[in-house]
């Protein structure tokens, strides 16, 4: 077999890890060993064939990665989704605990729990939104709205 399909099927298999972990750093090899399998393919010795996949690595990760996760950022208003419920604040419907609770949050009402282990939060008080786990906000109370 010829050594530049060895760089293309391990450019195939890190893009096919990339679809699982999604976290864009096995994308960008993959894409690094493609230069490899071009100096392979024009019979390049496998020290320039490395060379040029840690190079190829090293722009794409130093570069790229850095870009992308300013991106990944974004400004409250910009934000979708559930992402765009962090910081924002709700009104506890049911009382709101470490394990369970519901929280109105722009109209809609979200089950809810604790961000951290506190005395529970009866209806009626208002809470920050802290983070979104799955189908669930994590809250803490307003400071001054304990009981």
């Amino acid at each position: 077999m010829a050594v530049w399909v060895i760089w293309v099927i391990l450019a195939g298999a890190l893009g096919l890890a990339e679809l699982h972990t999604l976290t864009l750093v096995l994308g960008m090899l993959a894409i690094a060993a493609l230069p490899a399998a071009v100096v392979a393919g024009l019979g390049g010795d496998a020290a320039l064939q490395v060379l040029t996949f840690a190079g190829g690595s090293v722009v794409l990760l130093g570069v790229v990665r850095p870009v992308a996760r300013r991106h990944r950022n974004l400004p409250a208003g910009l934000r979708t989704g559930a992402a765009a419920l962090i910081g924002q604040r709700g009104t506890v419907v049911t009382a709101v605990d470490s394990h369970d609770g519901r929280v109105r949050i722009g109209g809609e009402v979200w089950s809810a729990r604790l961000y951290a282990d506190e005395v529970p939060v009866p209806a009626g008080r208002d809470v920050d939104v802290i983070a979104i786990d799955g189908a669930t906000a994590l809250v803490l109370p307003l400071q001054g709205e304990v009981s």
